[in-house]
């Protein structure tokens, strides 16, 4: 794709920069097509991996970008399969959205997860019919077992973030937006500067919950180019975990999760922009569905706040009615357009009744949203690789390179390359 109207400068609006680093060493699962495919890939790296047995378990082997809804038979591997090819090691293979994940055995047990455990608030453990775990686990259940896997030492953060940091600047980004900031991160992050080693721009959204102690902690790593730019909430989870809030339920849902599953409360959305804003730094919300659109919109709608910068994030279906209201409110709208490339199979299964709420762009710009402004693009690396030229493939085709027209999501979408370009400019 010719590229003539690129900016010289570029931002990526969400990024988790440790995660990409770590992401870039770990078993390549995006463009399995089975899963046998996933399978083969796990086993040849258990087999290339030393156990080093220890109390957690040894060595954890770990799969990324897994895409089961984009396979002909759209179904995780069992877990008897799954042991048998990690060799009974604790391994993990994410879905690519990083609301789901496949555990083995051994890290079912190291997460403190078996039969008897019930699910965790906010989260969901899939059972076969006598209710033991198939291995599959959502949202906060994912995020119990990821947390069992042992922490990475400073000097293999370091080098993580090299990595990252390395790949965003050769796709040309100078300003990077770290949308769920660790609290190891900032500190990280002023060492490469002072060293001399950091020539971008990042700025950091902690999780929510950890705002107040991150503004205290801020002022020891604050740098010219490293400082805190706001807080975390996650409103839903995502549409291939069918965990997206939405207005209508999913035509293949998760039983008693009709329309997926809110991860807060309209009453918790509204304290926490009461609180950012009391707080003087703005709020970014994850929500994907058009139910979690809504109710964040509504919230903030309802504090209207004096801090400048609320943003909601992903955005990937929004009601009719509620595309004007970012624009009347001032709400950022943060899209990665190239979530719609990887999510074609999801959404024609899942949401056959609402494709043409599919990432709303031209309705946004025309209501008032400008590019650059108030409609952000980013690639939410590593849940997809950061090119932006697939963001703008997205936003301009709304398909795959070589799909037919005919096979588009929401063409009357459709936005111009120079918007979509725009939608990046570091400003």
């Amino acid at each position: 794709m010719a590229t003539p109207l690129r900016p010289a400068r570029l931002r990526e609006a969400h990024a988790h920069l440790l995660m990409h680093g770590e992401a870039m060493d770990a078993v390549q699962l995006a463009d399995c097509t089975s899963a046998d495919d996933l399978l083969a890939r796990m086993a040849a790296r258990a087999d290339a991996t030393p156990s080093d047995r220890n109390e957690s378990g040894g060595v954890w082997i770990v799969g990324v970008g897994a895409r089961p809804e984009a396979w002909a038979s759209p179904a995780w591997p069992s877990l008897a399969r799954f042991d048998e090819a990690v060799r009974g090691r604790p391994a993990i293979a994410w879905c690519f959205d990083t609301h789901a994940l496949l555990a083995s055995s051994a890290a079912l047990r190291a997460a403190g997860i078996d039969r008897a455990t019930p699910d965790p608030e906010g989260g969901v453990i899939l059972r076969t019919t006598d209710g033991s775990p198939t291995g599959v686990v959502l949202e906060s259940a994912a995020k119990q077992v990821a947390a069992a896997r042992p922490s990475p030492t400073s000097e293999q953060r370091l080098a993580s973030l090299r990595a990252a940091l390395a790949d965003l600047k050769a796709h040309g980004f100078v300003e990077v937006h770290d949308l769920k900031a660790r609290p190891t991160l900032g500190p990280d992050l002023a060492r490469l500067s002072d060293a001399g080693e950091l020539d971008m721009d990042v700025r950091l959204y902690v999780p929510f919950e950890e705002l107040e102690s991150a503004l205290d902690a801020a002022e020891d790593w604050t740098r010219e180019n490293v400082r805190l730019a706001g807080a975390k909430l996650f409103a839903d989870g995502t549409l291939n975990s069918r965990t997206a809030w939405m207005l209508e339920p999913f035509a293949d849902p998760i039983p008693g999760h009709e329309r997926g599953t809110p991860l807060v409360t309209p009453e918790q959305l509204l304290a926490a922009v009461g609180v950012c804003d009391d707080l003087g730094v703005p709020l970014a919300v994850h929500a994907i569905g058009d139910g979690a659109v809504r109710a964040v919109l509504d919230a903030i709608e309802r504090v209207r706040p004096s801090t400048l910068g609320f943003r909601v994030e992903h955005a990937e279906l929004i009601d009719e009615a509620d595309v004007p209201r970012f624009a009347a409110l001032g709400v950022l709208c943060s899209v990665q357009p190239c979530h719609l490339l990887y999510d074609i199979e999801a959404l024609r299964r899942l949401l056959p009744g609402r494709l043409d709420r599919v990432m709303p762009l031209r309705e946004l710009i025309e209501s008032g949203c400008e590019p650059g402004h108030l409609l952000w693009f980013g690639s939410d690396v590593p849940i997809v690789r950061p090119h932006p030229e697939d963001s703008i493939r997205a936003a301009v085709h709304r398909r795959r390179e070589g799909m037919p027209e005919a096979a588009a999501i929401a063409p009357d979408q459709a936005i111009e390359e120079a918007d979509a370009w725009a939608a990046f400019e570091a400003l």
